[in-house]
């Protein structure tokens, strides 16, 4: 099973559709015990939130955000957890509205961290 997914930041490698999440939105990862949570924010997403449960390399989580134009959204994604050959984390993502139409396909990987 790839590290823990606890206190990294991840980031979107293209853009979704106007008003989701995109390469400007910042995911920061949570996880215990196999719960893992996030909060995200950036482009047009306001403010996001997700909960869910991991279990080896799969997660499954709802989420929940807020658009700049003022809409709320919510949907459920599963994704899988792989290591990158440079050490970093990649989600490949399956994700649904369960608010509005819509659904597809995304991908999600560990931001580099800046050397010290």
């Amino acid at each position: 099973m790839p590290r823990s997914l606890d206190g990294l930041v991840l980031a979107p490698v293209a853009d979704q559709a106007p008003g989701q999440v995109g390469t400007r939105t910042r995911f920061t990862y949570h996880e215990r015990d196999g719960v893992v949570w996030a909060d995200y924010t950036g482009g047009d997403v306001v403010r996001g939130h997700l909960l869910g449960t991991r279990d080896g390399d799969r997660l499954d989580f709802r989420y929940v955000q807020l658009g700049r134009d003022g809409t709320t959204s919510s949907g459920h994604c599963v994704s899988e957890v792989a290591e990158l050959p440079d050490g970093r984390i990649r989600l490949a993502e399956t994700w649904e509205w369960e608010s509005r139409e819509g659904h597809g396909t995304s991908v999600v990987e560990e931001v580099a961290r800046e050397p010290a």
